[in-house]
Parts: C-alpha cells; structure tokens; sequence
C-alpha cells in the first residue's frame, strides 16, 4: 500500500496566509470523521471555519485497499490548496471571405466547471492513473531539455473509441487535474478545444490561412512559460477525412494543404516545455496515420462494465440523495465491499442495483448518467423517493433506453 495519499482542498478564496489553518482544520475534520477514499466533501455543517473558507475537499482513491474508510495515520497527506478560476469558455474567432468563423474555445485552469470532473469518470482499467503518468512524464521530459533525437516523446495523447465513452471529458479533466498537480510549477493553465469541423469545412479549404492564424495565437500564449496549455483537437478522423476527400477529387488539393499546416503546426508548438497536445476520435479505423505516428500514447476507451456501470449509478443516486430527490437513509455499498460478498449475501438493494447494472451492459457511460433522468420523468410518482422504488423506475428506464436504440438500429439497417 502506498504511504502518501493526495488531499486537495479547494478554497473559496484566494489567501495563500490561510493554507495552514486549512490544513490544521481539514486534519482536524478527518480525526472527527469516517472519510471513504475517492470521496469529495462539500459540507461542512459542524465547522464554521471550513465552512467558510473550503469550497470542497476531494480526497484520492486508494486502489491497492479494501478498506471502507481511510485511517490517516499510516498515510502522508500530500496537500494541494487552491483556487479555482469562475470564468466561462471564450471563443475564438477568424475571419475569412466567407465571414466570421469558431476556430477554438479558451478556458482558463483549473476551472470551477471542471471541479469533480476527474473524480466523476469511471473506467474499469487504471487508464485515469496511467494518463496522469504518461502526462508528468512527457512535461518532465520536455521541462529537463530531453534531446527528441535520443528520446522521441511528441507530447501527444490520442483516445479512441465509440462515442459517449468519455473521451472528451477525460481530456478536459486531465487537463484541470494537471494544472492543479503542476501548480507549483506552472502559475495557471488554459485549456484550447480547436473546433476541427470549422477547420475542415468548406470555409477552410481555400487555405491554410486560418489554421496558421489560429495555432498563432495559441503560440503567443505558450510562449509564457508559466502557463500549462492542453490543446485539444476533438474528433481528429476529420483529417483523414480530408485527405480522403482531396485524393477522391471531391475537395480541391487545397483541403490536403489545411490538414498539412495542421500536423505542421503540431509539430512547431509541441516543442515548447508547456504544451501538451490531446485528441480523441470516434472512429478508430479513420485516424489519419499521419497522426497516430505523432502520439506518444493511444488509448482506447470502450464501452464501460458492470464495476464501472456500478460507479456511475452510485454516484447518480448519491447525487440525487444530497438534493433530497432520494431517501438519503440508505448507504450504498462500496464496490470493494460488493466484489468481496457473495451474491446471496447481498442486500436487498445493492442485488437490485447490480441487476440493473448487467442490464445496462453496452450502453455508453453519457447514456448511463441519463437513465436517472429519464428515471425520475417517466417512471416515479414521487419528488421524494426511495431507493427501492427508484431503482425500479432505473430497471425500466434502461429498457426503454435499450429499446429505443433498437429501433435506431433497424432503422440504419433498413436504410443501407
């Protein structure tokens, strides 16, 4: 078991002279408490002093234990306190004979909208850890002044896989969580999404003006050296949809010269130490090879299993408790408790709950945060419900969700 667990603390001011009376009373708090690894904190109703000072307090998993709560004296807190930053996405606009057009969107880190995010993502692999590594590892790379003729490291993180996976989501908050692990070393961070669909739309194929424009004003800001960039390109399968387009003669050859002054500017920005490069597609078969050979890492995100279906709903359900919607009496069973317990053994509700999840087998984890929803609109008679009746109204969400997608299903099929 590992010695350290990471605590970080979100304040809802920005006064560096108050980090040791946080810690003190966070400390205090967790003596007072039973505190559950990966759990996130945000009431304090006993505590006048956190409950002014700390938005909430996010508290690491600890996979390697099987314990429910966590005993923080065989543990050193590595502490992280911070502030996060309120304002909303800025778009970023170019003009062209066509008129004004979204390029990108800017949003500064770490972000209010992105708190919990990383917490909020479950997969059934560690590929959340493993990202954290590989990204520490390749900005370390790139901070020490490693030779790329000896060492090849691009700085560019490619995840595939069917949509509504969380591959968008992930790299948002990877982003966030880098730029508050890497405080100490970057005084902020700015996380661009480039809007590929506006890149390779008609508009763009007069020239690559526009992405050189564009990849411009990302350079002026990577050239402070205190600031962490995340460059996101979404749905990447687009360039090679445009070489495709070029070589079949329906786009002009001025579409393949876009695509070429993309991967060029790539390859210039990603030289500097504080810049990493994410992507993701939906279409594995259709990432342009081009750009596969330029990604360090390429993760596959597919569609989540029972463990992580489990997760998801517990923390729909644990939700819906803290706004009163659900009974907020029951507890539900840690996973570590559920895979250690004989079926027979179970609960009535967690039996229930772990039906429903086997049910919901190949739906996307966007799908899964939806059933609760569509829980509470078509299936319950109550603004206050309880568990056992809610989870009923899941067990028939997911077979109308299921349902409905049958039909989309035929429909393509009679289509083609």
């Amino acid at each position: 078991m590992s010695d350290t667990i990471i605590v970080e603390v979100v304040l809802k001011n920005k006064k560096s002279q108050l980090e040791s009376t946080v810690q003190e009373c966070v400390l205090k708090y967790f003596k007072s408490n039973p505190i559950s690894p990966g759990c996130i904190i945000k009431t304090f109703p006993n505590d006048i002093i956190l409950r002014d000072l700390v938005e909430c307090i996010i508290i690491d998993d600890v996979p390697e234990s099987q314990e429910n709560f966590i005993d923080f004296s065989f543990f050193k807190i590595h502490w992280y306190i911070y502030t996060v930053n309120y304002s909303k996405p800025m778009v970023q606009n170019e003009y062209s004979s066509d008129g004004e057009i979204n390029i990108a969107t800017h949003l500064v880190l770490p972000n209010a909208d992105l708190t919990n995010s990383w917490e909020n993502l479950y997969f059934d692999n560690d590929i959340k850890d493993n990202l954290l590594k590989y990204a520490h590892t390749m900005m370390k790379f790139s901070d020490n002044g490693i030779d790329g003729n000896v060492v090849t490291c691009n700085k560019v993180i490619l995840l595939h896989g069917p949509p509504g996976t969380g591959k968008t989501s992930l790299c948002k908050a990877l982003s966030h969580k880098l730029a508050v692990r890497m405080q100490e070393r970057y005084h902020s961070g700015l996380f661009i999404e480039v809007n590929s669909h506006s890149l390779f739309s008609r508009y763009f194929s007069e020239s690559g003006k526009l992405v050189t424009q564009m990849f411009s004003s990302i350079r002026d800001v990577i050239e402070n050296g205190n600031i962490l960039v995340c460059v996101l390109i979404d749905e990447v399968e687009s360039l090679a949809h445009a070489r495709e387009q070029c070589l079949s003669g329906v786009e002009p050859s001025d579409s393949i010269r876009v695509v070429n002054a993309v991967l060029t500017q790539i390859d210039q920005i990603k030289r500097y130490p504080n810049v990493l490069i994410l992507a993701t597609s939906n279409l594995t078969k259709s990432i342009d090879l081009a750009f596969i050979d330029r990604a360090d890492i390429k993760q596959y995100l597919g569609l989540p299993k029972v463990p992580a279906i489990y997760k998801i709903y517990v923390s729909c359900l644990q939700e819906l408790q803290r706004v009163n919607i659900l009974d907020n009496n029951v507890k539900f069973e840690p996973l570590s408790t559920i895979l250690k317990i004989n079926l027979d053994n179970l609960n009535e509700i967690s039996r229930k709950l772990l039906e429903i999840c086997e049910k919901s087998s190949g739906l996307s984890g966007r799908a899964l945060r939806k059933v609760p929803f569509i829980s509470h609109a078509l299936f319950c008679n109550a603004d206050n419900n309880s568990v056992w009746d809610f989870l009923i109204a899941m067990d028939k969400a997911v077979e109308k969700e299921k349902g409905d997608r049958t039909v989309f299903d035929q429909v393509a099929i009679v289509s083609t």
